[in-house]
């Protein structure tokens, strides 16, 4: 109904237009700014039935095609709270927070990206971690945990990135061999990587958050609070040359 309304209105605007170049009295710029009216308005009419036909293909009405553009207009206000934190934290050009997990194999693919965005831009960047597994990853909990636990010896960003290449074969006897490789205190490591009721809670206060700023899937970027789903280093550093 609403596709059927807009065109009515553009047929009658079309009709107006068409009665004001007869009335024109012959001016020849008025004339022209009617036919420059005119044209405007097919053009604009063909772009809405071209909008039309593509929001009919993927199933949405017009009215959810402008909840998702408001939702990635948003600009989200994301706490650190105890995330793991890098880079700039005073007063960083550009923030990124980060939703993810372990055992997605598209963010294990982004990893040495981030990685790469951390050693180069650390005075220019903050970079947030935030957890959300997804519940098909049997062993993202499990993995998210383990991380947990590097962090409280102060090498979450170290374990994070040994560990990304691992989604393939997440398990207990890969924490402890990535937690060796980083130099964690490992009996240490041992009795703070499972997965209580109380690390659960705090890898569920992530994925809650996430869920309330529109996450939906891994990994999902907010690049000064926006949602990014077309996220890349060449986006971030193309985003610094324009804050200089």
């Amino acid at each position: 109904m609403k596709r059927i309304s807009l065109i009515a209105a553009a047929v009658l605007v079309g009709s107006l237009v068409a009665c004001n170049q007869a009335s024109a009295g012959g001016s020849f710029n008025q004339q022209a700014r009617l036919d420059t009216l005119e044209k405007d308005f097919k053009q604009l009419k063909e772009d809405f039935d071209a909008l039309a036909y593509a929001l009919d293909k993927r199933g949405i009405s017009l009215e959810q095609a402008k909840a998702e553009m408001e939702a990635d207009n948003k600009v989200w206000d994301i706490p650190d709270e105890d995330s793991p934190v890098y880079g700039n934290t005073k007063n960083p050009k550009i923030t990124i927070v980060e939703f993810t997990e372990f055992q997605c194999p598209y963010c294990s693919r982004i990893a040495p990206v981030m990685q790469d965005l951390m050693k180069k831009y650390p005075n220019d960047i903050k970079f947030v971690y935030k957890h959300f597994p997804l519940s098909f990853h049997n062993n993202a909990q499990a993995a998210a945990a383990a991380s947990l636990a590097a962090q409280k010896q102060g090498k979450f960003w170290e374990f994070r990135y040994a560990l990304a290449p691992h989604f393939r074969e997440l398990g207990d006897s890969i924490y402890v061999a990535v937690a060796k490789e980083v130099g964690l205190n490992v009996e240490q490591f041992k009795k703070d990587m499972v997965l209580t009721d109380v690390v659960k809670a705090r890898i569920d206060k992530d994925f809650q958050l996430g869920t309330q700023v529109g996450v939906q899937g891994t990994p999902n970027f907010y690049v000064n609070g926006k949602r990014q789903d077309r996220f890349s280093a060449e986006m971030i550093e193309k985003m610094l040359q324009e804050s200089k």
